[in-house]
């Protein structure tokens, strides 16, 4: 039996690809046979029409009449289909649209050749030939499309000879016939149909296109292992989050894969249900509309030029390394302190990007001769400053770490790339720099500063003395790009909420009134690179990014894009704000004025902020406290250099209470 079944596959997928073939050649002459076909039905609606009129038994005395009438009826058709357009539509994909309008074709061309034929034939013409005559058109024109459809969809459902896989459809609703005929359809979607699951006991046994309702629940393990299933699509919409762990649950049980399709209402009956098989896009949360940038610009700012990225494997590096390479810079360096992101980004870049040079170098910013090595060996005109600690309440409590990396590392590189001739540094910097309430985000506008104090002072003078290396000629353009949050990047909430929401929940946010600004990651490389452009050196870009959005809300767009509902399938819970965070991120201070660029999504903040004294002399003080260990005298150090920086509570009482129970053990004694 086993071998009587695959002979009979065997059959009909070459009957299949004989019939895709036949179509795909009938495909390359399309027009030419269309027109045949439709003067052969015009043609043949004729005689037909005097046919019936006279039992098949046409009398010799009209002959003459059908001579006449003939030439007219396909003459005058032709025109009106020409006119009408029906002769350059795609027959297999005719629609009930397709249908009407043949249907005007065919009275239009009825009546069009009923006045020529009563003008130009010989008098007592039959009146029932003209209602024939219609009728059978009709029924030609269209049926000749209906079957063109439906073969090629019978043909072109398979894969092409590509593996499928064996499929059921969870749910026989209007969700599950609207896929149906989509895999139908489609035949890049490699999917097999065997048959439809539905709860509904009135349907079983129901033939839908063709396939048969096999069942609900109680029978998923035995049709799985009767049709040899490979995945289950479960398309039930409405279904409640309890119902749907308990499909999920047996599709598990029986050792399937399975999909399921979210309920997005129009977007699916507009886009294709079969293209929302898909894990949710971060891009659907955003709630607006990317923004594009100049891209003519970039281009000329990149090609034929070595580009250098730090940060390099990170979500923010790896991806302007991807859009860089797009623009056929000369080469790419990538800087990066982990090795093994590394040595992944670079293997996607010698697949994705064969023709431009990638170069690896292993390395921390924090190493200032590791830095002149890279600078040195490449010598690059621009470089992209990515890499940074950013996690909020993992550099509250490290605070020493967040400065040396921060400050001292990107101080390190932006010295670094005046002696070495850089043309262009463009640093990544965060709207978490505007009146900063944590340590992350004062180092990010402290390397502000430094970029606007190296920018005045290279134009000019050194900062103080040699050592920092600064050639007073320098002409090296230092422009700082601040933006909001990055959807998808990594630590950011969309994987943690992703995370929480496939573990059942609960989904955690830390406060119900905490706002945000987002972009995506593709939007802030772009902006990164534009940047380079607008900016002349000594200024701040930031990207117009329209309205915070709530976090909670983001939270539960997430949850229902996953199919599931909030509070009843997936809880969201509400943890408190962590050390250092605030509710509101903001773009500009109350100290910086804005101007407008070229492009209408990005101004620019020319205030400068700066505090008392020379920027390297606090360089300096930073360099001796990190050294000493002394936290608090670190957080006063901060305040000063930033003046509107609130250092949080949980900070100030980890600085203080160390100094507050020495005081006491010194007056004890």
């Amino acid at each position: 039996m086993k071998r009587l079944a695959h002979d009979a596959s065997a059959t009909e997928d070459l009957l299949v690809v004989n019939m895709r073939q036949l179509v795909e050649r009938l495909s390359r002459t399309h027009r030419p046979i269309v027109w045949a076909v439709q003067i052969g039905v015009f043609a043949l609606s004729g005689v037909a029409a005097f046919l019936l009129r006279f039992d098949f038994g046409l009398p010799h005395h009209y002959v003459r009449h059908l001579l006449y009438a003939l030439p007219i009826w396909v003459i005058v058709k032709i025109v009106v289909f020409r006119v009408a357009g029906l002769d350059r539509g795609w027959w297999r994909y005719v629609s009930v649209t397709d249908l009407l309008r043949i249907v005007v074709g065919n009275f239009a061309g009825s009546a069009l050749s009923c006045i020529a034929i009563l003008v130009i034939a010989p008098s007592g013409f039959p009146r029932s030939i003209y209602a024939l005559d219609l009728m059978i058109c009709f029924l030609g024109t269209a049926g000749i499309r209906m079957l063109v459809r439906m073969t090629a969809e019978a043909t072109f459902q398979r894969g092409g000879g590509a593996p499928e896989k064996n499929a059921l459809i969870y749910g026989a609703g209007d969700a599950g016939v609207t896929l149906l005929r989509e895999i139908q359809r489609n035949s890049k979607l490699l999917y097999r149909v065997r048959g439809f699951l539905d709860d509904r006991q009135d349907k079983k046994g129901v033939h839908i296109h063709g396939v048969p309702v096999l069942g609900g629940r109680a029978e998923v393990e035995s049709m799985v292992a009767r049709h040899n299933v490979d995945i289950i699509l479960i398309a039930i919409p409405s279904a409640s989050g309890a119902e749907m762990t308990r499909i999920l649950e047996q599709c598990h049980a029986c050792g399937v894969e399975c999909k399921t399709v979210p309920g997005l209402g129009d977007v699916i009956e507009e886009r294709g249900l079969a293209g929302q098989i898909r894990d949710v896009a971060v891009e659907d949360l955003l709630g607006r509309k990317p923004v594009r940038l100049e891209q003519e610009q970039i281009r000329a700012s990149i090609e034929g030029r070595v580009v250098m990225v730090t940060g390099a494997a990170g979500s923010i590096g790896s991806e302007l390394c991807r859009q860089i390479a797009r623009f056929r810079p000369a080469g790419i360096v990538g800087f990066e302190i982990a090795e093994s992101p590394l040595f992944e980004i670079d293997r996607e870049m010698q697949q994705s990007f064969p023709a431009v040079p990638f170069h690896p170098e292993i390395g921390s910013i924090q190493n200032r001769v590791r830095v002149d090595e890279v600078l040195q060996q490449y010598s690059p005109a621009v470089i992209y400053h990515a890499a940074a600690y950013k996690h909020v309440p993992l550099m509250e409590a490290h605070i020493f770490e967040a400065i040396e990396n921060n400050v001292f590392g990107t101080y390190n590189l932006a010295v670094a790339a005046a002696e070495h001739g850089v043309e262009d540094f463009v640093m990544i910097s965060s709207d978490k720099a505007v009146r900063p309430t944590n340590v992350m985000g004062a180092t990010k506008r402290i390397a502000e500063l430094l970029l606007l104090a190296l920018q005045e002072n290279g134009d000019r003078q050194p900062f103080s003395g040699a050592e920092n290396g600064v050639s007073p000629h320098s002409r090296t353009k230092y422009v700082a790009v601040r933006f909001g949050n990055v959807l998808g990047s990594n630590g950011s909430v969309i994987p943690i909420f992703k995370k929480q929401i496939a573990a059942g929940g609960p989904v955690t946010v830390t406060h119900p009134e905490m706002r945000r600004f987002f972009m995506t990651i593709p939007e802030a490389c772009q902006l990164v690179l534009q940047a380079a452009v607008i900016g002349e050196g000594g200024q701040i870009c930031v990207l117009d990014m329209g309205e915070p959005v709530k976090i909670v809300d983001l939270a539960r767009n997430l949850i229902l894009l996953s199919g599931l509902k909030p509070e009843e399938d997936i809880k969201v819970e509400f943890t408190g704000m962590r050390p250092g965070e605030k509710l509101y991120e903001e773009l500009s201070t109350m100290l910086e004025d804005t101007a407008p660029t070229a492009h209408e999504k990005i101004r620019i903040f020319v205030g400068n902020g700066m505090p008392e004294g020379g920027m390297v002399e606090w360089i300096d003080y930073l360099r001796e406290t990190c050294e000493s260990r002394d936290a608090g005298r670190l957080v006063v150090a901060l305040k000063e250099i930033v003046i509107d920086y609130s250092p949080g509570t949980h900070l100030l009482k980890r600085v203080i209470e160390p100094r507050a129970q020495r005081a006491v053990s010194v007056s004890a004694h």
